[in-house]
């Protein structure tokens, strides 16, 4: 592998991360705002609701 191929895989490299950084933002700011709507600020908030919502369909 020549300098030149390990700079373009190096700089493929990068930019990989960098999407993977931005997918991964997009994925957090769309939980944010979900969990917003939700009225739940904690996983374990969530986890609850869940279990409530089971519960519920379950007793229909």
């Amino acid at each position: 592998m020549t300098n030149k191929d390990k700079e373009l895989l190096e700089e493929e490299e990068t930019i990989t991360d960098e999407y993977d950084d931005f997918e991964l933002l997009e994925r957090l700011e769309s939980l944010q705002e979900d969990m917003e709507d939700l009225g739940v600020s904690t996983l374990k908030e969530v986890i609850q609701k869940i279990k409530d919502l089971h519960r519920k369909l379950d007793e229909k």
